[in-house]
């Protein structure tokens, strides 16, 4: 059974950086949609970030494209966010999430998604 655990959330001044980390048990990566979501409170969960895992092609929402980056390491198999350029509007609760297919469409909507993290508490704050 796949587990998916966050990792690297925290407070941070608008501008900066933080790097999430998911680490996934119990799979192997390589069958897998990877992403991540998140929901902000009062608001519906949303994609933020998917990557294939056919020939990782990657999707952006418009509101991170150009600061935040998705990556996979399959040695470690783990699942990572690279978010730069931190806005006050970032600030949600992140989720790892899997689907059960190997392609990006996952960051369709949350009905695509199969597994997903507890999730990490974001907040980009002065």
């Amino acid at each position: 059974q796949m587990q998916l655990v966050e990792s690297g959330g925290g407070l941070v001044q608008p501008g900066g950086s933080l790097r999430l980390s998911c680490a996934v048990s119990g799979v192997t990566l390589g069958y897998y949609a990877l992403g991540w979501f998140r929901q902000a409170p009062g608001k519906e969960r949303e994609a933020v970030s998917c990557i294939s895992s056919r020939d990782g092609s990657t999707y952006y929402s418009n509101s991170v494209k150009g600061r935040f980056t998705i990556s996979r390491d399959s040695t470690k198999n783990t699942v990572l966010l690279q978010m730069n350029s931190l806005r006050s509007e970032d600030t949600a609760v992140y989720y790892c999430a899997a689907a059960d297919y190997r392609d990006a469409t996952m960051c369709r909507g949350v009905n695509e998604v199969n597994y997903w993290g507890q999730g990490t508490q974001v907040t980009v704050s002065s």
